[in-house]
């Protein structure tokens, strides 16, 4: 991966440290992240390694909020929308608008989903969490991202 802080060419890579259970005042979790992705993504600076729009919690809001996964890379990238402009077009393809049901539901399906049992343990080994019960995926990317900007500043 690029060092953050160094650049490749002329864009810095930026480690997307906003955790999939952030909201911003729609109240969908992980969708902050998601247009973090992939407006790094759209300007060449998400690190290597890392999905623009990958097919787990990405792919489980585009699913969940009826968003077509190209249609919603070609908006960011061709758009490049502000964090409220982008969820402004995402209850735009809804019609209009999205219930707080559905927006409970895909928030709840975010926060039980689990990785598998060989992923969660090597990620929770490769980040010296050991086997404390921790298999939320959450948690565990969350993890991941922090030991990511950990190798990337202080172990250059």
């Amino acid at each position: 991966m690029t060092t953050m802080g160094t650049t490749s060419g002329t864009r810095q890579h930026i480690i997307p440290l906003i955790s999939s259970e952030s909201a911003g005042p729609l109240g969908a979790i992980h969708l902050p992240r998601l247009w973090a992705k992939l407006t790094l993504a759209a300007s060449g600076m998400l690190p290597e390694g890392y999905d623009e729009c990958g097919p787990g919690f990405d792919q489980m809001t585009l699913s969940d909020l009826s968003l077509d996964k190209e249609k919603t890379i070609d908006y960011v990238r061709t758009s490049k929308p502000t964090y409220m402009q982008f969820e402004q077009w995402v209850i735009a393809q809804n019609g209009g608008s999205l219930s707080e049901e559905r927006i409970r539901a895909h928030n709840e399906a975010v926060r039980k989903y689990c990785h598998n049992d060989d992923l969660a343990h090597q990620m929770r080994t490769s980040s010296g969490v050991g086997d404390h019960g921790i298999s939320d995926a959450v948690t565990l990317n969350k993890i991941e991202d922090l030991d990511e900007l950990y190798r990337q500043v202080v172990k250059r």
